[in-house]
């Protein structure tokens, strides 16, 4: 079971569950019936069914919780390494400029740390450590102020135009300049 905030279960619930599946493998061994089993466990026959090959497979031991579903891929650890080849700069990882994108954390990742994330998750992997998407603090030293207010008045309103056009329209497809 999901929750929307993203969480998956708890450590309660996850030993909740692991209890019912070693249960489950008790009466395995005692050569229960899938369809008793899960009545009186109040599981579907489907799950009981999983469960079961898992019993014959590894045993008690294949019914252990093997821990969340979601745990993160990149540990704290090659984080905080991860966070140190980004202070380096971009520069410092053969990038031409000093703009950190999605993509090119992407990158040092593959290549520092081995691990393979779509940009997604380096997404969800900042933003999960407190980094967020920033925008620069000041505007560029080269930035002309007065030519660009010369460029907003005029010709900004003539490179806009109007969405209207110019002549009488149609509302045909076919016949644009019918009446």
């Amino acid at each position: 079971m999901r929750y929307p905030e993203g969480g998956g279960l708890t450590a309660e619930r996850r030993a909740f569950r692991e209890g019912i599946r070693l249960q489950a493998g008790v009466r395995f061994a005692a050569g229960e019936k899938t369809v008793v089993i899960a009545k009186d466990l109040r599981v579907s026959v489907r799950s009981v069914e999983r469960w079961r090959r898992a019993w014959r497979e590894g045993g008690i031991e294949g019914l252990h919780s093997t821990g969340p579903a979601n745990s993160p891929t990149v540990t704290d650890a090659q984080f905080s390494m991860l966070e140190e080849e980004l202070g380096k700069g971009p520069s410092a990882h053969g990038f031409e400029d000093e703009r950190w994108t999605l993509a090119r954390v992407q990158t040092v990742i593959r290549r520092r740390l081995r691990v393979c994330l779509s940009v997604a998750t380096v997404w969800r992997l900042l933003k999960r450590h407190g980094w967020s998407w920033q925008a620069p603090a000041r505007r560029a030293l080269e930035r002309d102020e007065h030519a660009v207010e010369l460029w907003k008045k005029e010709v900004w309103p003539q490179v806009k135009g109007s969405r209207r056009r110019v002549g009488a329209g149609s509302s045909s497809r076919t016949r644009p300049d019918s009446p």
